[in-house]
This record gives structure tokens, sequence and C-alpha cells, in this order.
């Protein structure tokens, strides 16, 4: 057994900070640190981090790295099964002890409560801290000791906790092992891709600690003010852009929490624990429907239509600017995401389990618990869900919540021409209108892949089969 002198692993894995790190505080109070990454993407089974998450991780592992330098520590990177990996690790810097934030999700449990007892059996101090969630999924409970299904009462009894405990500055004091044990490099996990797709993603995101903090005190200088009304209107910039960081840990909810004093906005942050209490309890939905009766719905089998709703040329602008969005900088507004995935599943009556897989390899903010939640919700299949039969009209959407066209003109520069009546629905335009601006129909511009009308009956026909399942 290692003597209690010894060094702290502190095993990072989405808790990408110094700022308001539970496991980092506890492992500083023991003595000296060494900070930890472990690659094993097979651990994770189906859900290891997609292509775009995983440049961010490379570029948020370079941001941590750089930060610990700078108080005299660094980053050991090791790939390979990581019970063996840590401790092996353990016995090469002479730890006593391994600490580490708790994920949620179905595969990290597992591994996690594996990992923890194997370690003590081995004699090392091994400690799990909630660095992740205002509270623990199992903390929230109905009067009858259940998990909740429906948002609304999850908040309000997460509103009947009292506020979240403030957030905790970065230990000023980082204490150092006397020697280092060896590591990989970064580009030897090969998170990067061979050929370089992410120039946008590296435009429009700086990721890591300090990212993370300018992006807050931006947004709480600036859109917190008007959250309520701008969230919605994806051509202005009405939102925090905080979910990455949130998701790869660079920055705490209790920091969030604290610092934006604004009703809409904490609510939302309510929404994500919701997403983790619903993953937690009911593990299976990732794959599977919250609701068993959604499993008999009849979806169709249709890769052409999957192909153009993937590369944003459906037909109907609001939904391909938000394909195109998401293909360049690997993230969407919220608001167009619930017009592309109703979309998907209601207009081209696509299994919603294809949208959550596409939107897993192509966003930054990847997060399975969120993304499972907002596909079920879509689909009509899972808690708080919509009904099925409310089916978001595209062009409509488009007139409320982009009324000038603006965010359609930028991702779709061959439809910027087009006046506004027109440029939501350009198949209805007159050919005078469409020859003034350029647009060829089928050409530049894609025909709809289905008419609004029809598939709205298609799809409440599809539910009506499952009346009485």
């Amino acid at each position: 057994m290692t003597g209690a002198s010894g060094a702290t692993l502190w095993w990072l894995r989405r808790d990408l900070r110094l700022d308001d790190n539970p496991a980092l505080a506890a492992a500083c109070a023991r003595g000296p640190v060494v900070p930890v990454f472990v690659w094993c993407p097979r651990e994770e089974g189906r859900w290891a981090p997609g292509a775009a998450s995983r440049v961010w991780l490379h570029h948020a592992l370079a941001a941590l790295h750089a930060a610990l330098r700078r108080h005299g520590l660094r980053l050991v990177v090791r790939h390979g099964p990581t019970l063996e990996t840590l401790a092996a690790l353990a016995a090469e810097c002479d730890a006593s002890a391994v600490y580490w934030n708790r994920l949620y999700d179905p595969a990290s449990t597992a591994r996690d409560t594996q990992v923890k007892g194997a370690l003590r059996e081995r004699g090392l101090e091994a400690r799990s801290f909630n660095g992740a969630l205002l509270n623990e999924p199992w903390a929230v409970a109905s009067s009858q000791g259940r998990p909740f299904r429906v948002f609304t009462p999850f908040h309000r009894h997460c509103l009947s906790l009292g506020p979240p405990r403030s957030p905790a500055p970065a230990p000023g004091n980082l204490p150092a092992p006397r020697t280092w044990p060896a590591g990989d490099t970064l580009d030897a996990l090969a998170l990067l891709p061979r050929i370089d797709w992410a120039v946008g993603i590296r435009e429009a995101w700086t990721p890591g600690e300090a990212g993370a903090q300018r992006e807050l005190a931006v947004f709480v200088d600036g859109a917190a003010a008007h959250y309520a009304t701008g969230r919605d209107l994806p051509a202005t910039d009405g939102v925090s852009r905080l979910s990455p960081h949130l998701h790869f840990g660079e920055i705490s909810p209790h920091r969030v929490w604290h610092a934006v004093s604004n009703e809409a906005f904490t609510r939302q942050l309510y929404w994500r624990e919701f997403a983790h209490h619903l993953l937690f309890h009911f593990p299976h939905t990732p794959d599977e429907p919250l609701y068993p009766r959604y499993k008999a719905f009849p979806w169709r089998e249709d890769g052409p239509a999957l192909g153009a709703w993937q590369r944003g040329r459906t037909g109907y602008p609001l939904v391909d600017a938000g394909m195109r969005e998401l293909w360049h900088t690997g993230w969407m507004h919220n608001r167009v995401r619930m017009n592309v995935a109703s979309f998907l599943v209601k207009h081209l009556l696509l299994d919603w389990r294809a949208g959550a897989r596409w939107f897993w390899d192509t966003l930054v903010d990847a997060d399975l618990a969120s993304n499972t939640m907002g596909w079920q919700w879509a689909a009509g299949c899972g808690a708080d869900a919509a009904p099925y039969f409310r089916i978001f009209n595209p062009v409509r959407q488009g007139g409320r919540f982009d009324p000038g066209g603006r965010y359609v003109r930028r991702w779709l520069p061959e439809l910027a021409r087009l006046p506004p009546e027109h440029v939501h629905a350009p198949w209805a335009a007159p050919t005078a209108v469409l020859e003034a601006a350029g647009v060829r129909l089928g050409h530049d511009y894609p025909w709809p892949v289905v008419e609004h009308a029809a598939a709205r009956r298609r799809a409440l026909a599809a539910l009506e089969t499952l009346r009485g399942a």
C-alpha cells in the first residue's frame, strides 16, 4: 500500500478548468498533484466523442496544459484502459490517491464505479466529486421518491432546495510532485482530422477555460439583459454560447448561475440539469424512446432525404441555414435546432436517432444528456415532449424568428438577394423576382424535398398507428 503522504492523481475528463473544481481543490489540500488525462474512447461505447468534439477536446487540453504550466504543473496524457493506466501511473509517482469529478452518462458511471472499487482494492484512496451539476441526479426526486419526467415540477423542486453553493476560486497554490512521470503528446491521441475541415470551428470558438470566462463576461455585459426575447432570434447575438464550455467543464454551472442574474437564463441551466437527471435515471434513452409505445412508430428509410437534410439542401431556407451553420461552426442556434429536428422527424418521418447521431458527430457541444432529451422532445417520445401533432411550419418559423432573413442570408448566400417576403419560401416567389435575385431553383438552390401540408398529413397518419399501443 502506498504511503498516505504520496501524491494525488487528479484524473481529468470533462472538467477542464482550475476554477471551482472540487476534485482539484481536494487534491491540492492533500499535497502534490499530478493532473492526468486518459484517452480510451472504446470505454465510452457507441457514444465516444464525435469528430467535432474531438477537435474541441484537443484544443481544450492544450489550453489546460498551458494554464497548468503557468502554475508549475503539467498535464500528463496517457492512452489505454483507464484502470490499468491510472494504477500504473500511481505506482510510477508514488501516488496514494486518485480524485476526479463525476460524470453521469451510463458508460462513465459504470466505468467509474468499477475503477473506484478496483483502486481501493489496491490500497489507493479513490474519491469522486460533483463538479458538473448544480444538484446530483439522485438528490432531486418527487414526493414519492421517484425521478421527474416533467420539467416544471423538477424545476420547482430544484428552486425549493435553495440557491446553488457559491463557486470557489482556483487554488492559489498548486503543489507539484518532485518528479514527473512520462506522458504522450496531444498529437499522439489523433484527435484532429487528417484533412483540416475544422477551420470554421477555430474561427468561431476559443476552447479552454479562458475562452469560457470571456464568453461569460461578454454575455453578462450584453445579451443577458434581454435574453428572454433575444434568445429566439438566430440572427442576433442573443445567447450565451456557453454550451460547449459547460459540456467540457471549462466553466462550472455554479460560476455561471451566480454570474447571471436573469431568471430566463438560469431556467436554461435547470433544463441542462433536467437532461442529466433523465439520462441518469433512464439510461436506455440514448437508444430507445422513454415511452415504450413509440418503439412501434413507423419511421421511414430514405437515404437521399437524410443526406439532403445533413447537407442543408432540403429547400426550406431556415432548416438549410441551420444545417450549414452546424457544418461550418460545429454549433447551431437553439431555436433553429428545434426546427431542423422537427423537420427530420415530422416532415421527413426519419428516425430521431439518425438526427441524434448526426448532431453527436458535428456539434462541439454534443452532450449525451442534452442531445438525447432534445431529440426525444422533437420526436414526441420523451420526457416533457412536444406533442407529436405540433409540427413546426419552417416558413412561418422563419418569418417569425428571422423576419428580415438575416440569418438565412448569412448561411445561404445563394438566396442573399431575395427580398424579405420571399427569402423563407423561394419556391413561391414570382419568376421575375427569382431572376432578379439570380436564383435558379433546382440549380442554385433546391426545390423543397417535401410539401409542408402533405408532410403534416403523413406525420399525423403515422401517429394514428400508435393509438392504443
